[in-house]
């Protein structure tokens, strides 16, 4: 059972810690609950202290039928961050996550240590939406249809048949109909564009080649709006890059914060 912090609004957020070290915030993406990150969290716990939460409307975070934002979302991650007396931290977000994460470290500079972006977008006019053809995936058909599209867009089917679930990254299934919704409103309604260019944290952008869900194109956009933001791309990896390509991506993460780290100190 985890801990909770208390929002601005009075509602609580659930989060969990593992590991020691430099604290590494791990931001899920949207409607999935701190499980997201269970498959690849001992990764990161072996060097840094993690922190992951619920966000509100999933797991055993309060569910509010109100509107959500990224934004707001990031005013929760910083509620967590002083529940647990972290004055900065590395913060490393996937997919929403992502979305909040570049909340996280626009409005809240002082905050973050080191910024990693990954599978995610600057949303707004800017950015580079997905086709048609994963949207009608995603609504059309039978659950099950819907399940195996969502699976087909976030892994490799060579990384399926050998890994045939369950899967964390497909959304926390008791979430209520109305927090899924509003979870969707937040994340098509981010647009950080505007805010970008003012983030002062070291930023590591990552993203699969293959990812049609939130298309590689948004990379780039946002590595060129970050000033000295680092780009990496993972050949053939699809939306959950991080964890069926995790033996590439958490070495570069890992690397990467080492490395501002040991700056840090010089």
């Amino acid at each position: 059972m985890g801990e909770f912090a208390v929002a601005a609004d009075e509602v609580r957020i659930a989060y969990q810690v593992s590991g020691a070290g430099e604290p590494l915030v791990l931001l899920a993406g949207q409607s999935n609950s701190h499980q997201w990150w269970d498959p690849v969290r001992a990764d990161f716990a072996a060097a840094h202290r993690t922190v992951t939460l619920d966000w509100r409307g999933t797991g055993d975070s309060d569910k509010p039928d109100v509107p959500y934002s990224t934004r707001g979302f990031a005013g929760d991650v910083i509620a967590v961050l002083d529940a647990l007396g972290i004055e900065r931290a590395h913060v490393y977000g996937t997919s929403m996550g992502g979305r909040v994460a570049q909340w996280v470290a626009a409005a809240y500079p002082d905050r973050v240590r080191s910024l990693v972006l990954g599978c995610t977008s600057p949303g707004g006019p800017h950015a580079v939406e997905r086709g048609n053809d994963v949207r009608r995936s995603l609504a059309q058909g039978t659950p099950a249809e819907i399940r195996r599209a969502l699976i087909d867009l976030m892994y490799t089917p060579g990384w399926t048949a050998a890994h045939p679930g369950p899967y964390a990254t497909l959304g926390d299934g008791a979430m209520p109909g109305y927090a899924r919704r509003r979870h969707l409103l937040a994340s098509s309604g981010h647009d950080a564009w505007d805010a970008l260019p003012a983030i002062g944290a070291r930023t590591l952008v990552l993203h699969g080649t293959e990812d049609r869900f939130n298309p590689v194109a948004n990379a780039p956009l946002l590595a060129g709006r970050i000033p000295g933001a680092r780009l990496e791309l993972i050949e053939g990896a699809r939306h959950a890059y991080f964890e069926e390509f995790s033996a590439i991506s958490s070495p570069l993460v890992l690397d990467f914060l080492r490395s501002g780290d040991d700056a840090g100190a010089s």
